[in-house]
């Protein structure tokens, strides 16, 4: 195909893309996300397109910028910064044009700014020493021991059985195991030599000699090409003016080692027309383990499986017996004090028979003098917060931010692993996934050993059961897909879109016969979430205190993300035979309540309202149901306020109105709709009220007179609860009004946050 063909054929492909974003075709609704993701598998199997795709790239970016259009801003340019990261052949021109491009789009606001800085930063790099991205995503994905890089990641997929039909579960796993048994650790070691000397050295590269040179080679002769390039790479990388001439020159020299001046020096010289044509270098995919859940501790088991060391394998039922060794040393260092149980005096310690000192000695008068240290005192950090880097701009509804990557929340503690939960289902695994996440949370302030260590990044691919597809039956499980939708077109196209074809996929017919290579449609677009998906939306958990109609019982407390819905029972709480009834209370339809909440206003003021009606049922939202309120009061973004002013209950009332003429007595069904971030509800003529949480019916609550809803606050740790026990009651009263309560939220990774 000659040359104006192909570029022909890739701006075909760049333009249906921007049709997807652009248009609401039926026609293109069908396809969503296949079109980005056979753009990037045309360029895989011919990496000589590669600079072709990324100069149609740019084009279509830099015309964006001029017709401010920024709707396809952040979508394209994920899609370049992926092809540089797989691609072999950029020219200098082509990286530097990226990275000015990058850096006009510093002036505008968030999240256009956050993700063109995080891709200046890594493109600088990329300049100077092609090959870096491409080699620190294998050895972090895929778990290769460099000493020089570290970091390790793993994407742990959820699913539930409850929520999710075997045949999908199935045909997930069958998909991952395919792809994972092509990905050992040699051939990865492989692709990561091969790509390096490719991008450095470019066309005097022998790709074919090199990839015959390294499938012949042992493995410890080529763990030492591994490392010898990831050494040169490193160290020019971290250098404070790295150089393209001298990154070049140090993989010329590992490549005249491999093949031999003799191949080296015709590769050099053109001797051999097969050079011309470069070999294509995949990219592994991620290490994916898959899980079915089971209880909510589930991922707290998980991750400190992550953590432990690889020849400490054993789990032990009981999670509070959980031998945690190899994660004590940072609780050591993160524990406030160290408190000595003896008197702290030398002369009152028990001697051993070789310490007896003579009666009268000067050893035995200065030992009846001295003291031992008992309180070691450590200074806290300022912002040892968990995690103190998940702040994003406060907004009416949600807040959006980027974490701050791997930092130190304690010193000389860094945070190498990386962990990224995925979950696959609608509302009720986010409902799951947010106790889980709490509970974890929790348990980090008794314990702290995951957090310094560890970075938590949250993923979800909306799942619908096939029997519950149905239009209006999706609309009301799927809400918070639906709002990430609205918020992040790129990840309506690439996520959203993924449910019908994981169904058909689990009606195919399984195929025994291995020795055909596939293109994993799924895992691909999986892949390309939990890479590119680095901008979290935030959406706060509510806490909901209840109490039944027995009151030998306790008030139960739990949580809820996305919904809480109130329906009246037919039956009654026990009547005291001596309280009369009370006049005025008439029989009918649905329940006389009391609510009591605070109004949320824009102006942010106080204003407690208490109301009594008749009401057949409520329904309290966490999400807003239209593009107006995601876009429009997100920009009101006063910083005076509190950070749970900011977040706000949609609640829906079906009033019962009684009205009286000639004909009798007739009731009227009026929804009344409020918004509030606080709320208390009682039954008042002992009708007793059931609770439905996350429209799961696992997580029912019956026979309930009152309950309490408010912002679910951020677990207060141990570390905070130290800084006040040294002083006086008014300084602790002091501190504690200074430090506010923080709403616990909870992030979604998505491709941009939320577009303004």
């Amino acid at each position: 195909m000659e040359s104006s063909d192909v570029e022909l054929d890739l701006q075909r492909s760049v333009q249906a893309v921007l049709r997807e974003l652009s248009a609401q075709a039926p026609a293109l609704q069908s396809n969503r996300g296949m079109w980005r993701w056979s753009l990037h598998k045309k360029v895989e199997r011919d990496p000589g397109k590669s600079p072709m795709l990324v100069r149609i790239l740019l084009r279509e970016l830099e015309k964006a910028e001029s017709e401010d259009a920024r709707h396809i801003i952040i979508p394209l340019l994920h899609t370049l910064m992926y092809v540089l990261t797989k691609a072999t052949g950029i020219t200098e021109e082509l990286h530097r044009r990226t990275y000015a491009f990058c850096t006009r789009l510093l002036t505008l606001p968030a999240p256009y700014c956050t993700i063109a800085l995080d891709c200046a930063i890594r493109l600088k790099t990329e300049t100077a020493v092609p090959g870096t991205l491409y080699q620190r995503l294998v050895i972090a994905e895929q778990n290769l021991t460099s000493e020089l890089y570290p970091y390790r990641e793993r994407v742990f997929l959820f699913v539930d059985p409850e929520l999710v039909s075997p045949s999908v579960c199935s045909a997930l796993l069958l998909e991952i195991e395919a792809a994972s048994g092509q990905q050992t650790p040699e051939a990865c070691m492989r692709h990561v030599v091969s790509h390096a000397l490719q991008a450095a050295l470019g066309e005097a590269c022998h790709a074919g000699a090199l990839q015959r040179k390294l499938l012949a080679s042992s493995r410890p002769a080529l763990e030492g090409y591994f490392h010898a390039v990831v050494t040169a790479v490193e160290q020019m990388a971290r250098e404070p003016s790295p150089s393209r001439e001298g990154h070049r020159e140090r993989l010329e020299e590992i490549y005249c080692s491999l093949l031999g001046p003799a191949v080296a020096a015709r590769g050099r010289c053109g001797g051999d027309s097969l050079q011309d044509e470069p070999l294509s270098v995949p990219l592994p995919s991620p290490r994916i383990t898959f899980h079915l859940w089971t209880d909510e501790e589930q991922l707290w088991k998980e991750l400190v499986l992550f953590l432990r060391p690889q020849t400490q394998l054993r789990l032990s039922a009981d999670l509070e017996a959980l031998d945690l060794q190899g994660l004590l040393p940072d609780w050591e260092l993160a524990r406030a004090s160290m408190l000595s149980t003896d008197s702290g005096i030398e002369r009152d310690l028990p001697l051993g028979a070789d310490e007896l000192l003579a009666p009268g000695s000067p050893e035995a008068e200065r030992a009846g003098l001295q003291r031992k240290g008992g309180i070691k005192k450590r200074v806290w950090p300022a912002d040892i917060v968990m995690p103190g880097s998940w702040d994003g701009p406060p907004g009416l509804h949600r807040r959006t931010g980027r974490p701050s990557g791997d930092g130190e929340l304690l010193p000389g503690v860094s945070r190498l692993h990386t962990a990224r939960v995925l979950v696959l289902g609608d509302d009720r695994m986010l409902g799951r996934l947010a106790r889980a996440y709490r509970n974890l949370r929790k348990r980090e302030t008794q314990r702290f050993c995951l957090t310094p260590r560890l970075s938590l990044q949250l993923y979800y691919i909306p799942l619908l059961a096939p029997e519950t597809s149905a239009a209006s039956r999706r609309s009301e499980l799927g809400e918070l897909a639906a709002f990430l939708g609205r918020a992040d077109p790129w990840y309506e196209g690439i996520v959203n879109s993924l449910w019908a074809t994981i169904h058909k996929l689990a009606e195919m017919p399984l195929s025994l016969d291995t020795s055909q290579t596939v293109d994993p449609f799924i895992l691909d677009a999986i892949t390309y979430y939990v890479r590119m998906g680095t901008q979290p939306v935030y959406f706060q958990i509510y806490t909901v205190k209840i109490f039944s109609g027995d009151l030998s019982q306790d008030p139960a407390e739990d949580i809820f993300l996305t919904e809480l819905k109130v329906k009246i029972q037919d039956s009654k709480f026990p009547k005291d035979s001596f309280s009369p009834r009370r006049r005025g209370m008439a029989e009918g339809p649905g329940a006389e309540l009391s609510i009591c909440y605070q109004k949320a206003l824009l102006s942010h003021r106080t204003r407690e309202v208490t109301v009594s009606l008749r009401a057949t049922g409520l329904v309290l939202k966490t999400l807003p149901a239209s593009d107006t309120e995601v876009s429009g009061p997100t920009l009101c973004t006063p910083t005076a306020a509190p950070d749970t002013d900011h977040m706000c209950l949609k609640v829906s009332v079906t009033e019962i109105v009684k009205t009286s003429n000639l004909a009798g007595r007739s009731f009227s069904v009026v929804t009344n709709t409020f918004r509030t971030a606080n709320i208390q509800i009682q039954s008042q003529d002992r009708r007793l009220l059931t609770l439905l949480l996350d429209k799961d019916s696992c997580r029912t609550y019956k026979d309930v007179v009152r309950f309490e809803v408010a912002p679910c606050p951020e677990p207060c740790s141990r570390t905070q609860k130290s800084k006040v026990l040294g002083l006086s009651s008014h300084q602790q009263e002091m501190e504690r009004n200074k430090a506010k309560v923080k709403p616990l939220l909870i992030p979604i990774n998505t491709f941009s946050g939320i577009v303004q």
